[in-house]
């Protein structure tokens, strides 16, 4: 008999088989019926494949040829043949279809993906990547996709929010109340402090909010008055002071940090910090709908201002409460001294008025102390209209009293708080939670600013902030870093509040004369100090020179032309006193941190060469 191997036209091999005797023995096929898959099945020790009608022979083998060695290799070989021939051809044409549905898969889902991302613009907690967690999760700080989170959106929050967001990062901000806020203070934003606004892109967050350009200001005293103006003739003409309502402000921040695709805006309470092992690793937090949440990220920065409850933890606050404001809003009120902040050295404390819109002027009326008239019973008001009232120009008292009468007093403690953090990995303070002045010389929101663009600069270079050590020399360096700039507002804050306030103290009240009489005399007497007050130059040996300057006159003024052992005392006491005032808000700030940053180790002073 013959053994026949056939293959069909169509691509699929039919294989028969049929009982036939073989003197061969059955331990004999295996090798030969090794060749053929598990669907054939052999009925015998012999084979025939038989060749059903169309198909093609490709191998013949008789039985008696069956019976050697050489002829089982043959058949073995044809077989094989065969079977490789038609597996290469369905393997090929199987696989030319199956790759080709999945790029076209592949293309489909990358193509949604990509829209997907370009379309994740982060509004609020709707539709937004949420690397939140729930409380009770086990998720780790590996899984989050954050790179910094953000406690607080106010100015400091909002600006550093939209600063980081540029340099790629992702940032995760929770505050408290995303509404418009409705305050007193964070008016006024000094030249200093606008010029960092346009190193930071942000200066059109002053447009379309009715802000007024400030120039400078007017000093009034028993009747007499002087006006200063900002040094600027060497900066372009958009540059000066701006003031307006803070909440327009912080709203128009806001959204500039909102339109970045790596800024998250969230309204949320923040009720502590996560730390393992002294890191801090998150925040825990409230949602506005109740939930609580963690969120993880390799550095936290806390800015949620002066009512910061999570500060206790990364500094030693030491809060004094040397006053309060009285805020008011005069309507269609004409200063004496268009686009000019005018202060009033009344009696006990200053008296401040500025525009804040093109048909309204703010009025902070300072009372010493932490005990204020109560509003509710018409104390304040008897006591803004008696005791204040008389002291305004006449050019606004009309519309003082009009604004009296309307009743929308509103208070604010005016807090002071040197920065003395306690370095801690992971998290950082800025803003009103770090630092704290009085808001006399409205120097807040530049010091803040100068902060930011001084971690921006810092953290540029570092692309990997979950390298835990190089993070923390660099939040050590921006504590130095700042210093020179922040301790020169500060303590020209602290110190001239002091100075312009009346005082039973004749050696006082002659430092405060001298004071208003320098600044009369124009020149470098007026735009030295000036300059220090707008932020346009920070330098505290500058401001030590012309404080003592100011002592040194009011001390002239007293010798001559007459001089005796009493005015020679009364200058004594005077030279003490101007000490008193400002040495102590110095010790406060640091005298190495002030004077010599450099003497303090800071691994990075400047950012690294990349």
């Amino acid at each position: 008999m013959e053994a026949v191997v056939v293959i069909e036209n169509q691509p699929r091999l039919r294989l028969r088989t049929t009982s036939l005797r073989s003197p061969l023995p059955y331990k004999s096929h295996r090798p030969f019926l090794s060749l053929f898959p598990p669907s054939i099945s052999i009925t015998s020790t012999s084979l025939r494949f038989a060749a059903p009608s169309g198909a093609t022979v490709i191998g013949r083998v008789s039985a008696a040829e069956l019976r050697n060695k050489r002829a089982l290799t043959s058949a073995s070989s044809s077989l094989r043949t065969a079977m490789a021939a038609i597996a290469v051809d369905s393997f090929v044409i199987g696989t030319f279809f199956a790759s080709l549905l999945a790029f076209v898969l592949l293309f489909v889902v990358r193509r949604r993906s990509a829209n997907g991302d370009r379309s994740k613009k982060i509004r609020g907690s709707s539709g937004a990547r949420n690397d939140a967690v729930p409380v009770d999760s086990a998720a780790e700080l590996s899984g989050s996709g954050t790179d910094i989170i953000i406690v607080g959106a106010g100015v400091a929050g909002a600006a550093l929010a939209h600063t980081l967001g540029k340099q790629g990062r992702r940032v995760h901000v929770i505050e408290r109340d995303l509404s418009e806020p409705d305050r007193i203070v964070g008016e006024l934003l000094q030249p200093g402090g606008y010029l960092k606004l346009i190193e930071l892109g942000l200066e059109d967050c002053v447009k379309e909010i009715d802000a007024q350009r400030v120039l400078g200001y007017a000093l009034f005293k028993d009747g007499k008055n002087t006006r200063v103006s900002y040094p600027l003739e060497k900066f372009d003409s958009d540059v000066a002071g701006r003031s307006f309502h803070n909440g327009r402000f912080i709203q128009r921040m806001r959204e500039k940090a909102e339109s970045l695709p790596t800024v998250r805006l969230e309204q949320g309470a923040v009720t502590s910090l996560i730390e393992e092992n002294g890191t801090v690793k998150g925040v825990q937090y409230k949602t506005k709908d109740g939930k609580e949440l963690r969120a993880y990220a390799p550095l936290t920065i806390v800015c949620d201002g002066c009512f910061s409850n999570l500060r206790r933890s990364l500094c030693k606050p030491k809060v004094e409460i040397p006053s309060n404001f009285v805020g008011l809003v005069l309507e269609n009120c004409q200063l004496p001294y268009a686009n000019h902040g005018h202060v009033i050295l009344g009696d006990p404390s200053p008296i401040l008025f500025y525009p804040i819109s093109s048909s309204e002027v703010r009025c902070l009326v300072d009372v010493p102390g932490q005990k204020l008239p109560s509003i509710a019973n018409g104390e304040m008001a008897k006591y803004l209209k008696t005791q204040v009232a008389p002291q305004v120009p006449p050019e606004v008292y009309e519309t003082f009293v009009a604004a009296i009468d309307k009743g929308n007093i509103r208070t604010m403690p005016n807090r002071s708080m040197p920065a003395d953090p306690v370095p801690t990995p992971g998290a950082l303070l800025l803003g009103d939670a770090f630092n704290m002045r009085h808001p006399l010389t409205g120097g807040g929101m530049t010091v803040a600013l100068s902060d930011i663009v001084v971690l921006r600069d810092l953290l540029r270079p570092l692309r990997d902030l979950n390298d835990k050590e190089q993070l923390a020399k660099y939040l050590e360096s921006f504590y130095t870093l700042r210093k020179p700039v922040a301790s020169t507002i500060n303590t020209l804050a602290g110190a001239l509040y002091k100075v312009f306030l009346a005082s039973s103290d004749d050696a006082r009240m002659e430092m405060r004369e001298a004071c208003f009489d320098y600044l009369s005399l124009g020149g470098v007497f007026s735009s030295g100090p000036v300059a220090l007050l707008s932020g346009l130059n920070p330098r505290p040996l500058s401001l030590v020179l012309h404080f003592f300057a100011v002592a040194v006159y009011g001390v002239g003024r007293l010798l001559v032309p007459f001089p005796s052992i009493k005015r020679f005392w009364k200058g004594a006491r005077l030279i003490s006193s101007a000490s008193g005032i400002i040495f102590p808000i110095i010790k406060a700030e640091g005298v190495r941190q002030m004077f010599f940053p450099r003497t303090i180790p800071a691994v990075y002073r400047a950012p690294p060469r990349q």
